[in-house]
């Protein structure tokens, strides 16, 4: 591929639902451009931009993949994101450096979550967006529904910049709405027809919002409008582009990317509407360790600054880096500078991803985006740079993950081989964590949804070897007591030469904090200083395991009152086994009860959804605490629900809300579990003790 300027460049995001066609316009795109001699199908798994095994098997797109082209004398960097909303994640990284998105919807099924999701990804990072109504050529393909609900969902600055002329229920062509011209396919070409009778009204229609949507870009048109004046062909291209490029204008575009049919079209519209990076005169960030701004030009001759959105764990190459540059060039076989990670890095042969083929080259310049391999210290998120000149760039701001799950081998001896995969795959997916429970001694992985967590358990199998299943955590209950005691405890044992002597008496009282709290007040002597120590020992080994379930005891406050001691036979041995008894004596007089993790969820839902949002919060033994209405028609439910009813809610609200609501969730504290949860919970932590006494 030969070098493009700044000015030449095009990174356009694709966008959209899953099912509405983004990897097969990617496809058409390439094909159009020569880089494939034939068309691949997703249902085939031959496509360029789906090349995981995994995309392969399940027939959709789980991760961004980038596909150069050239087309008219410009460089289009193609950015294919999933359209499944568990794995955002990717998405977010694809948008991070993207200068403009085609938003695709189907002509069959219209706006769906998904186009709400991705315009609103598009309009955070404040990027110009199209639409692109794909599937013209299926049965019951209805553009006009489409458009209405486009208009109707994002504003009236939606505008149809093409119209398709349907013959027979087929889609033949289309009327470019601007140059009021009608095109026909013949093969792979276009050629000129005369526009349907039956378009024209739609075509004075759709005009007049065009005319009105101009009108509202500029000051000297707006007066122009309102005195009365006709628009001159030359004011209408300068008020959409403008209105592009601030994205109060948003252009209508439709075909079949499938039959490759208004693709080259779309593809003009990329270069000559979209902007290109040096539209950006400068990239903005901080300098390390500081919240100082610092700029740089976005030419190829400024300070390097390059941000890594993505790294993938390849098992044959090691870790790939890609990145996109913001300013400066970037050349192989050159040291670089980590602004995040402060070292610095060699950066071998650089290369363009086409899919999964590299394609080497010399130099990016600003704007462009490429890879490099196994750089040492190398995140998502980081930023290269010159060490004469560091920065630091704006991070992707990654989802928390909302569900979370535990891990269990298949077969035994496979742990460290699961632990060291998981941590691969953690290395290249920021959505995905993993975790060890030291009190449950389970590892834990948490994602986005269900179908996420269900893939990395897949390519843990495909690229490390090994199978796990995947269980509901285990809840961390506490116990504690709501009494005051005073109990006994004494060991005593004679058996030939020394002897075992300890004795104590403690009073246990509900404590105020969290630790155990351990005091003495022995009179006289009773039981020497030098054993108290042993006793409070004893007793924090004791508090690990509670005599209800055998979970940690908590807030607890024990009090060493009296006792007796031997000259030979004590020991701080004894001392501390005759604090257990006193423990294992006490508490069970002491009215012990269970208590539950509560956590604090905050739920984001449009107000249709509130009723049943509430319902079911309520169900799961929630508490609400309040309701605050946030921008753009949604709503904020505060709660407080206990964490055993929690474990499945992504995959539940989801369902709920079709994928509009979404949550965060944190602990708050812990309290006393209702009778029947108790019971139920010490029912089950018995029996499970009795399984495993059973296998000992």
């Amino acid at each position: 591929m030969k070098d493009f300027s700044s000015e030449k460049l095009r990174n356009v995001c694709l966008l959209g639902h899953g099912g509405s066609g983004k990897t097969t316009l990617a496809e058409a795109m390439l094909f159009n451009t020569g880089v494939l001699d034939r068309f691949g199908k997703v249902a085939d798994g031959t496509t360029t931009t789906d090349y995981d095994p995994e995309e392969i098997k399940r027939k959709v797109s789980i991760s961004t993949a980038l596909a150069p082209c050239e087309w008219k004398d410009h460089k289009i960097n193609i950015i294919d994101t999933p359209g499944y909303f568990d794995f955002v994640g990717e998405v977010k990284q694809g948008i991070r450096v993207a200068d403009s998105a085609v938003i695709l919807v189907s002509a069959k099924s219209g706006v769906a979550v998904g186009t709400e999701k991705a315009w609103s990804y598009a309009r955070e990072q404040g990027i110009p967006r199209m639409f692109f109504v794909n599937k013209m050529d299926e049965e019951n393909a209805n553009f006009f529904g489409v458009l209405e609900q486009l208009v109707n969902t994002f504003g009236k600055g939606v505008v149809a910049f093409q119209l398709p002329i349907i013959e027979g229920d087929k889609f033949v062509g289309f009327v470019d709405t601007i140059d009021m011209v009608a095109k026909k396919f013949d093969k792979d070409k276009l050629v000129d027809a005369a526009i349907p009778a039956g378009l024209k009204d739609k075509i004075k229609e759709i005009h007049d919002a065009m005319v009105e949507a101009v009108a509202e870009t500029d000051e000297v048109l707006m007066e122009k409008f309102f005195s009365g004046e006709e628009f001159t062909h030359d004011d209408i291209i300068k008020g959409l582009h403008l209105g592009m490029r601030d994205g109060s204008i948003v252009p209508v575009y439709c075909g079949s990317a499938c039959n490759n049919q208004g693709i080259q079209f779309l593809m003009n519209a990329i270069i000559e509407d979209m902007p290109s990076p040096a539209d950006k005169a400068t990239v903005k960030g901080k300098k390390p360790g500081t919240d100082t701004p610092v700029e740089f030009k976005t030419s190829a001759d400024a300070p390097l600054s390059a941000l890594v959105f993505k790294t993938i764990a390849d098992p044959f190459v090691g870790k790939i880096s890609l990145f996109r540059v913001y300013s400066g060039t970037l050349k192989s076989d050159s040291t670089v500078y980590n602004s995040s990670s402060e070292k610095t890095e060699k950066t071998a042969q650089l290369f363009m991803l086409r899919g999964k083929k590299q394609l080497p080259v010399d130099k990016l310049v600003a704007g462009d985006i490429g890879a490099a391999a196994k750089l040492q210290y190398t995140n998502t998120n980081d930023t290269l740079c010159d060490q004469a000149n560091p920065i630091v760039l704006d991070k992707i701001d990654f989802p928390e993950p909302s569900i979370f799950l535990a891990v269990e081998p298949k077969s035994k001896g496979d742990e460290e081989k699961i632990s060291s995969g998981l941590h691969r795959l953690q290395d290249e997916d920021p959505t995905f964590k993993v975790s060890i429970n030291n009190e449950t001694h389970q590892t834990l992985i948490s994602g986005v949804g269900e179908q996420h967590l269900d893939v990395i358990v897949s390519k843990l199998k495909a690229k490390f070897g090994v199978s796990v299943n995947l269980i509901e955590p285990k809840v961390p209950y506490r116990e504690t007591i709501k009494k005051k005691v005073k109990v006994e405890g004494k060991h005593k044992k004679q058996s030939g030469g020394h002897g075992q002597y300890g004795h104590v008496w403690i009073e246990f009282e509900p404590g105020q904090q969290e630790d155990l709290v351990f005091e003495e007040k022995i009179f006289g002597g009773a039981v020497p200083k030098q054993y108290h120590p042993a006793v409070e020992k004893g007793l924090r080994e004791a508090i690990l395991k509670g005599v209800l379930a055998g979970y940690p005891v908590v807030n607890l406050k024990a009090t060493l009152v009296d006792g007796s001691y031997h000259d030979v036979d004590s020991s701080e041995m004894a001392f501390k086994i005759a604090a257990r008894l006193a423990y294992k004596k006490g508490l069970p007089m002491a009215s012990p009860v269970l208590l539950e993790p509560i956590a604090r969820i905050e739920v984001y839902i449009p107000e249709s959804y509130m009723g049943d949002i509430i319902g079911d919060l309520n169900k799961r033994r929630g508490r609400i605490l309040g309701m605050n209405p946030q921008e753009g028609g949604m709503q904020q439910v505060v709660a407080e629900v206990p964490q055993a009813e929690m474990a499945k809610y992504a995959t539940d609200l989801r369902s709920m809300t079709q994928g509009r609501g979404s949550f965060k969730l944190w602990f708050e504290r812990y309290e006393e579990a209702p009778a029947m949860v108790a019971a139920k919970v010490i029912e089950e932590a018995r029996k499970t003790m009795e399984e495993d006494n059973e296998d000992e």
